[in-house]
Protein backbone atom coordinates (compact mmCIF):
# COMPACT_ATOMS: atom_id res chain seq x y z
CA UNK A 1 0.00 0.00 0.00
CA UNK A 2 1.19 3.16 -0.90
CA UNK A 3 2.15 6.04 1.74
CA UNK A 4 0.12 9.36 1.12
CA UNK A 5 2.99 12.18 0.99
CA UNK A 6 2.12 14.69 3.61
CA UNK A 7 3.77 18.36 3.45
CA UNK A 8 3.98 19.02 7.15
CA UNK A 9 4.69 15.58 8.52
CA UNK A 10 7.33 15.13 5.99
CA UNK A 11 9.01 18.60 7.56
CA UNK A 12 7.99 18.38 10.64
CA UNK A 13 11.17 17.85 12.72
CA UNK A 14 11.95 21.09 11.18
CA UNK A 15 9.88 22.80 13.45
CA UNK A 16 11.72 23.86 16.18
CA UNK A 17 14.70 25.52 14.26
CA UNK A 18 12.16 27.10 12.12
CA UNK A 19 8.10 27.99 13.29
CA UNK A 20 5.79 26.14 11.31
CA UNK A 21 4.89 30.22 9.46
CA UNK A 22 8.38 30.39 8.48
CA UNK A 23 8.01 26.46 6.84
CA UNK A 24 4.90 27.34 4.96
CA UNK A 25 6.93 30.04 3.54
CA UNK A 26 10.18 28.15 2.79
CA UNK A 27 7.27 26.13 0.84
CA UNK A 28 6.56 29.07 -0.95
CA UNK A 29 9.84 29.89 -2.39
CA UNK A 30 11.38 29.46 -5.67
CA UNK A 31 15.53 28.44 -5.86
CA UNK A 32 17.51 28.15 -9.19
CA UNK A 33 20.20 26.04 -9.13
CA UNK A 34 22.43 26.11 -12.50
CA UNK A 35 24.49 22.81 -12.28
CA UNK A 36 23.97 19.71 -10.90
CA UNK A 37 26.86 18.31 -10.58
CA UNK A 38 29.07 17.91 -7.59
CA UNK A 39 27.95 20.70 -5.58
CA UNK A 40 24.54 21.85 -7.15
CA UNK A 41 23.21 17.86 -6.95
CA UNK A 42 24.01 18.45 -3.21
CA UNK A 43 22.07 21.87 -2.99
CA UNK A 44 18.74 20.39 -4.57
CA UNK A 45 18.79 17.57 -2.40
CA UNK A 46 19.63 19.57 0.87
CA UNK A 47 17.15 22.03 0.03
CA UNK A 48 14.64 19.65 -1.03
CA UNK A 49 14.94 18.04 2.21
CA UNK A 50 14.61 21.97 3.84
CA UNK A 51 10.98 22.07 2.43
CA UNK A 52 11.54 24.31 -0.39
CA UNK A 53 8.78 24.21 -2.87
CA UNK A 54 10.31 25.01 -6.55
CA UNK A 55 12.62 25.07 -8.24
CA UNK A 56 14.43 25.67 -11.35
CA UNK A 57 17.67 23.74 -11.94
CA UNK A 58 20.00 23.94 -15.49
CA UNK A 59 22.45 21.16 -16.37
CA UNK A 60 23.39 20.17 -19.78
CA UNK A 61 25.68 17.00 -18.88
CA UNK A 62 25.27 14.05 -18.83
CA UNK A 63 26.76 11.37 -15.39
CA UNK A 64 30.57 10.21 -15.95
CA UNK A 65 32.68 7.40 -13.95
CA UNK A 66 34.71 10.07 -12.96
CA UNK A 67 31.95 11.89 -11.19
CA UNK A 68 31.76 8.71 -8.53
CA UNK A 69 33.90 10.28 -5.84
CA UNK A 70 31.73 13.46 -5.81
CA UNK A 71 28.29 13.62 -7.39
CA UNK A 72 25.35 12.34 -5.31
CA UNK A 73 23.60 11.56 -8.67
CA UNK A 74 26.54 9.40 -9.60
CA UNK A 75 26.19 5.55 -9.82
CA UNK A 76 26.30 2.61 -11.87
CA UNK A 77 22.61 3.37 -12.83
CA UNK A 78 22.85 6.87 -14.09
CA UNK A 79 25.94 6.49 -16.27
CA UNK A 80 25.19 8.35 -19.42
CA UNK A 81 21.94 9.44 -18.16
CA UNK A 82 21.42 13.76 -17.98
CA UNK A 83 22.24 15.04 -14.92
CA UNK A 84 19.06 17.19 -14.88
CA UNK A 85 16.77 14.26 -14.88
CA UNK A 86 18.44 12.22 -12.52
CA UNK A 87 18.34 14.59 -9.62
CA UNK A 88 14.89 15.86 -10.88
CA UNK A 89 13.88 12.15 -10.16
CA UNK A 90 15.91 12.23 -6.70
CA UNK A 91 14.22 15.78 -5.62
CA UNK A 92 10.84 14.49 -6.77
CA UNK A 93 11.08 11.05 -4.94
CA UNK A 94 11.87 13.34 -1.51
CA UNK A 95 9.30 15.73 -2.14
CA UNK A 96 6.36 14.63 -5.01
CA UNK A 97 4.89 18.08 -4.69
CA UNK A 98 8.16 20.15 -5.68
CA UNK A 99 7.46 22.51 -8.58
CA UNK A 100 10.30 21.43 -10.51
CA UNK A 101 11.18 23.35 -13.92
CA UNK A 102 14.60 21.85 -16.05
CA UNK A 103 16.52 23.53 -18.22
CA UNK A 104 17.91 20.32 -20.37
CA UNK A 105 20.27 22.33 -22.02
CA UNK A 106 21.98 24.39 -19.37
CA UNK A 107 21.82 28.01 -18.97
CA UNK A 108 22.60 30.71 -21.45
CA UNK A 109 21.48 34.12 -22.40
CA UNK A 110 18.99 32.95 -24.40
CA UNK A 111 17.61 31.04 -21.33
CA UNK A 112 18.40 32.98 -18.33
CA UNK A 113 15.13 35.10 -18.58
CA UNK A 114 13.20 31.99 -18.03
CA UNK A 115 15.55 30.49 -15.73
CA UNK A 116 15.27 33.58 -13.13
CA UNK A 117 11.56 34.28 -13.84
CA UNK A 118 9.88 33.92 -10.26
CA UNK A 119 13.10 32.95 -8.81
CA UNK A 120 13.86 34.18 -5.10
CA UNK A 121 16.79 33.19 -4.63
CA UNK A 122 19.95 31.98 -7.02
CA UNK A 123 22.60 28.84 -5.95
CA UNK A 124 25.60 28.77 -7.64
CA UNK A 125 26.31 24.98 -8.29
CA UNK A 126 28.75 25.21 -11.80
CA UNK A 127 31.47 23.87 -12.73
CA UNK A 128 34.86 25.95 -11.84
CA UNK A 129 35.31 26.37 -15.19
CA UNK A 130 31.90 27.84 -16.34
CA UNK A 131 33.00 31.38 -16.36
CA UNK A 132 30.69 32.86 -19.76
CA UNK A 133 27.80 30.94 -17.77
CA UNK A 134 28.97 31.99 -14.10
CA UNK A 135 29.39 35.70 -15.09
CA UNK A 136 25.97 35.64 -17.30
CA UNK A 137 24.03 34.18 -14.03
CA UNK A 138 25.42 36.28 -11.75
CA UNK A 139 25.16 39.69 -13.80
CA UNK A 140 21.35 38.33 -14.36
CA UNK A 141 20.74 38.42 -10.18
CA UNK A 142 22.56 41.61 -9.83
CA UNK A 143 19.66 43.22 -12.85
CA UNK A 144 16.86 41.33 -11.20
CA UNK A 145 17.61 41.84 -7.77
CA UNK A 146 17.63 38.62 -6.75
CA UNK A 147 20.21 37.11 -3.93
CA UNK A 148 23.17 34.68 -4.91
CA UNK A 149 25.13 32.32 -3.14
CA UNK A 150 28.16 30.66 -4.35
CA UNK A 151 29.90 28.05 -1.67
CA UNK A 152 33.12 26.47 -3.40
CA UNK A 153 34.59 22.90 -2.32
CA UNK A 154 38.18 23.63 -1.31
CA UNK A 155 39.92 20.88 0.36
CA UNK A 156 37.58 19.50 2.59
CA UNK A 157 35.67 22.43 3.32
CA UNK A 158 33.90 25.13 2.20
CA UNK A 159 34.04 29.14 0.96
CA UNK A 160 31.01 30.87 0.51
CA UNK A 161 30.39 34.36 -0.53
CA UNK A 162 26.61 35.74 -0.72
CA UNK A 163 25.79 38.41 -3.15
CA UNK A 164 22.82 40.54 -2.24
CA UNK A 165 20.79 42.96 -3.99
CA UNK A 166 22.27 46.74 -2.65
CA UNK A 167 25.51 45.64 -2.20
CA UNK A 168 28.63 44.26 -3.53
CA UNK A 169 28.18 42.32 -7.21
CA UNK A 170 29.99 39.23 -8.37
CA UNK A 171 31.71 41.61 -11.35
CA UNK A 172 32.33 44.24 -8.70
CA UNK A 173 34.14 41.61 -6.26
CA UNK A 174 35.77 39.26 -8.81
CA UNK A 175 36.62 41.86 -11.58
CA UNK A 176 36.66 39.44 -14.36
CA UNK A 177 35.48 42.01 -16.97
CA UNK A 178 36.90 40.46 -20.35
CA UNK A 179 39.39 38.87 -19.13
CA UNK A 180 41.01 35.94 -20.81
CA UNK A 181 39.73 32.30 -18.83
CA UNK A 182 43.13 31.78 -17.37
CA UNK A 183 42.90 35.07 -15.32
CA UNK A 184 39.53 34.60 -14.79
CA UNK A 185 40.23 30.74 -12.96
CA UNK A 186 42.85 32.70 -10.87
CA UNK A 187 41.02 35.29 -9.53
CA UNK A 188 37.99 33.37 -8.86
CA UNK A 189 40.25 30.76 -6.87
CA UNK A 190 42.07 33.41 -4.87
CA UNK A 191 38.93 35.56 -4.52
CA UNK A 192 36.68 32.61 -3.06
CA UNK A 193 39.04 32.07 -0.26
CA UNK A 194 41.04 34.19 1.17
CA UNK A 195 41.96 32.97 4.34
CA UNK A 196 43.19 29.62 2.04
CA UNK A 197 42.83 26.97 4.19
CA UNK A 198 42.90 24.42 1.94
CA UNK A 199 46.24 25.14 0.95
CA UNK A 200 48.28 23.40 3.64
CA UNK A 201 47.52 19.88 2.93
CA UNK A 202 47.37 19.50 -0.60
CA UNK A 203 49.55 16.42 -1.23
CA UNK A 204 49.86 17.02 -4.84
CA UNK A 205 49.80 20.54 -6.25
CA UNK A 206 50.51 18.82 -10.11
CA UNK A 207 46.79 18.00 -9.68
CA UNK A 208 46.10 21.54 -10.19
CA UNK A 209 46.23 22.44 -13.47
CA UNK A 210 43.72 25.44 -14.61
CA UNK A 211 45.02 25.49 -17.93
CA UNK A 212 43.66 21.79 -18.73
CA UNK A 213 40.64 23.22 -16.95
CA UNK A 214 40.82 19.96 -13.90
CA UNK A 215 41.31 20.45 -10.16
CA UNK A 216 40.79 17.67 -7.09
CA UNK A 217 37.66 17.47 -5.33
CA UNK A 218 36.04 15.91 -2.45
CA UNK A 219 32.82 14.91 -0.71
CA UNK A 220 32.79 16.27 1.99
CA UNK A 221 33.51 19.67 0.42
CA UNK A 222 30.73 19.27 -2.13
CA UNK A 223 28.70 18.03 1.49
CA UNK A 224 30.29 21.37 3.85
CA UNK A 225 28.99 23.33 0.58
CA UNK A 226 25.50 22.20 0.70
CA UNK A 227 24.78 22.99 4.14
CA UNK A 228 26.62 25.92 4.49
CA UNK A 229 24.41 27.60 1.20
CA UNK A 230 21.42 25.68 2.78
CA UNK A 231 21.66 27.60 5.89
CA UNK A 232 22.64 31.01 4.06
CA UNK A 233 19.51 30.00 2.27
CA UNK A 234 17.27 29.93 4.81
CA UNK A 235 18.20 32.97 6.56
CA UNK A 236 17.65 35.22 3.45
CA UNK A 237 14.61 33.66 2.36
CA UNK A 238 13.26 34.16 6.25
CA UNK A 239 14.91 37.09 6.90
CA UNK A 240 16.78 35.90 10.17
CA UNK A 241 19.85 35.66 10.66
CA UNK A 242 23.66 37.42 9.68
CA UNK A 243 23.49 36.66 6.33
CA UNK A 244 26.94 39.13 5.00
CA UNK A 245 26.94 40.09 1.58
CA UNK A 246 30.71 40.49 -0.14
CA UNK A 247 33.01 41.55 0.39
CA UNK A 248 32.26 39.73 3.82
CA UNK A 249 32.76 35.72 3.35
CA UNK A 250 33.91 32.83 5.58
CA UNK A 251 35.88 29.62 4.90
CA UNK A 252 35.25 26.27 6.77
CA UNK A 253 37.95 23.89 6.79
CA UNK A 254 37.08 20.55 8.59
CA UNK A 255 40.39 19.17 7.66
CA UNK A 256 42.32 21.97 9.36
CA UNK A 257 39.18 22.50 12.65
CA UNK A 258 39.10 26.40 11.14
CA UNK A 259 36.62 28.77 10.82
CA UNK A 260 38.19 32.13 9.33
CA UNK A 261 35.51 35.17 8.33
CA UNK A 262 36.91 37.02 5.48
CA UNK A 263 36.33 41.18 4.45
CA UNK A 264 38.42 42.09 1.29
CA UNK A 265 37.06 45.53 0.99
CA UNK A 266 36.86 46.44 -3.08
CA UNK A 267 37.23 42.43 -3.39
CA UNK A 268 40.10 41.70 -5.74
CA UNK A 269 41.38 45.03 -6.13
CA UNK A 270 42.43 44.64 -2.17
CA UNK A 271 46.25 44.79 -2.32
CA UNK A 272 45.95 41.53 -0.10
CA UNK A 273 44.06 40.31 -3.22
CA UNK A 274 46.57 41.39 -5.25
CA UNK A 275 49.89 39.77 -3.84
CA UNK A 276 47.91 36.61 -3.47
CA UNK A 277 47.30 36.78 -7.26
CA UNK A 278 50.76 37.64 -8.14
CA UNK A 279 52.25 34.85 -5.75
CA UNK A 280 50.00 32.28 -7.08
CA UNK A 281 50.89 33.36 -10.86
CA UNK A 282 54.77 33.54 -9.57
CA UNK A 283 53.76 29.65 -8.35
CA UNK A 284 52.45 28.50 -11.87
CA UNK A 285 54.04 26.78 -14.83
CA UNK A 286 55.51 29.18 -16.52
CA UNK A 287 55.56 31.88 -14.06
CA UNK A 288 53.24 35.02 -14.63
CA UNK A 289 51.67 36.06 -17.38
Amino acid sequence: MAHPFIYQQAYARNIGWVTPAEQARLRSKRIAIAGMGGVGGVHLLTLARLGIGAFHIADFDTFDIANFNRQVGATMSTLGRPKVDVLAEMALDINPELRLVRFPAGVSHDSLAAFFEGVDLYIDGLDFFAFAARQATFAACARLGIPAVTAAPLGMGTAVLNFLPGHMTFEEYFGWGDKPDMEKALRFLVGLAPAGLHGGYLVDPSSINLKEQRGPSTIMGCELCAGAAATEALKILLNRGDARAAPWGYQFDAFRNKLVRTWRPGGNRHPLQRLAMLLAKRRRPGGST
